[in-house]
């Protein structure tokens, strides 16, 4: 605090504030292009930095000790921790649950163990499980955040001046877990969204397939656009496309009280039939393959780096959508309203608040926010459509809202929970010879023990959170609404 008679230091935030606007425009010009310049570089420090999660942790533990010297010392770092992390306890030990239970499923699933037991070595088949059970968690963690000790290995070689493609092989876990992440983020944003609306957007997997649809169409339709025009008009009217897809159920539910549950999961199976016939009619490139044709080389998301990582622009976008989300939500006059709506229709309306519009408009940006998926995965991951390209990410977004408490920055987590979950399961089917199911299963768990945390408090004895503390979940009001 100044002096009693001084003016305040100076921060570096009021130095910006006070430039005039042309000078702040041109500020944050010269940031985006430093930015867009070393991007590739911010990519890989992002990955190794996953990769490396336990050594980044202990670094960051490290840094915060070392403030905390100058703040009164371990009890002001406690309360730091406390105050910032209580949150994540129950989160945390929900999926430490989860993976223990599956673990027993593993055991308990194995043919070897069952084997062993029956000629009556128990402890051979207890040991042969064991072991299954580390090849399984192995690969689970190996196929989402990659071997730091090859990781390590790979920055030696690196260093060294063997060049970045060891490296580039070593973070492709990483690499594959914040690339699932993407649509999840999307949807998960999309129904967060509608629940703070009050509404229960069911028909997040249809929206995702008509902004996947409309991307890839404008994506392979309009050749000699540069990239600079042609890649984010293939963003917008896929966007846009899925946002006015599902404002229609906004409408009927604002015009008739149609409930949106049912018009939204009657619109994902017009989705789904209106495209088996495009894909396979007149959109069909190849006979026999119900598929479209690639999209142009100027509508496609780039990516950051070279094979194998695939992760790519849609990555930084999603964290865009959800800081947009964000900033609609909690910093806008009509997230004010979208929210008031959401929370109590009737006072809404008796504060002069038009419902019906909101409606609309909630299930406009929900649709849009879903759409986005689809964009992500058409431009940047298949670069076509094809028959069968529902992957289940409209339905896990429920979850991931719930998980998120209708909060983007909770959503964006649980969406790099079950980018993880996701990204790890292929290698260990591929390598452990265990089923993805598996990995379902543990998702299943996490979803119940967090929206259940009663559970958890009860298994681990954890005192009850009082109410100024509980997290509150914001879902859709009911069908009497």
């Amino acid at each position: 605090m100044a002096e009693p008679g001084t003016s305040p230091k100076p921060t570096f935030r009021h130095l910006v504030t006070a430039l005039p606007r042309w000078a702040r425009l041109a500020l944050a010009a010269v940031l985006l292009g430093v930015i867009l310049a070393v991007s590739k570089w911010l990519v890989l420090v992002l990955l190794v930095a996953l990769g490396l999660w336990p050594l980044v942790l202990l670094l960051g533990l490290l840094a915060l000790a070392a403030i905390s010297a100058r703040h009164g010392g371990w009890p002001w770092m406690r309360d730091r921790l406390t105050s910032r992390l209580s949150g994540l306890v129950v989160p945390v030990l929900s999926v430490i649950t989860a993976l223990l239970i599956g673990a027993i499923i593993l055991i308990l699933t194995d043919q070897a163990v069952y084997r062993a037991w029956g000629e009556g070595r128990v402890g051979a088949g207890l040991g042969a499980g064991m072991a299954n059970l580390v090849r399984a968690y192995a690969a689970l963690y190996q196929g989402a955040l990659g071997d730091p000790i090859r990781i390590l290995g790979a920055i030696g070689y690196w260093l060294n001046g063997d060049g970045l493609q060891p490296l580039l092989n070593s973070v492709r876990g990483p690499s594959d877990t914040l690339v699932q992440s993407v649509p999840y983020i999307f949807a998960g944003l999309a129904v967060a969204l509608g629940f703070r609306g009050g509404l229960f957007n069911i028909g997040a997997e249809g929206q995702i397939g008509v902004g996947w649809l409309a991307a890839v169409l404008v994506g392979m339709s309009f050749s000699g656009l540069p990239a600079v025009i042609h890649l984010p008009l293939a963003i917008v009217v896929g966007a846009i496309t899925a946002g006015l897809w599902a404002a229609v159920a906004g409408f009927l539910k604002a015009r008739t009280g149609a409930h949106e549950v049912i018009t939204t999961i009657m619109l994902n199976y017009v989705v789904f039939r209106l495209s088996d016939w495009l894909l396979c009619g007149p959109l069909e490139a190849v006979r026999g393959t119900c598929r479209t044709r690639d999209i142009l080389s100027s509508a496609v998301l780039p990516r950051f780096l070279d094979h194998p990582v695939t992760l790519h622009w849609g990555f930084v976008l999603a964290i865009a959508a959800a800081a947009a989300t964000g900033w609609f939500l909690f910093r806008s006059t009509w997230g004010f309203e979208l929210r008031t709506v959401g929370a109590n229709p009737n006072a809404a309306r008796y504060g002069g608040m038009n419902v019906a519009k909101n409606y609309v408009l909630a299930m406009f940006l929900s649709g849009c926010l879903a759409g986005l998926a689809g964009v992500s995965q058409g431009l940047g991951i298949t670069r076509n459509i094809a028959l069968g390209f529902r992957s289940g990410y409209g339905f896990d977004s429920i979850a991931l809202a719930l998980l998120g408490k209708s909060h983007p920055v909770g959503v964006v987590g649980a969406s790099l929970l079950f980018g993880v979950l996701r990204a790890g399961a292929s290698r260990m089917q591929s390598v452990a010879g265990i089923p993805t199911e598996i990995v379902q299963i543990v998702q299943s768990l996490v979803i119940i023990f967090i929206a259940a945390p009663a559970i958890i408090r009860a298994l681990y004895r954890l005192r009850q959170a009082r109410r100024d503390e509980a997290e509150v979940v914001v879902f859709s009001r009911g069908w009497g609404a």
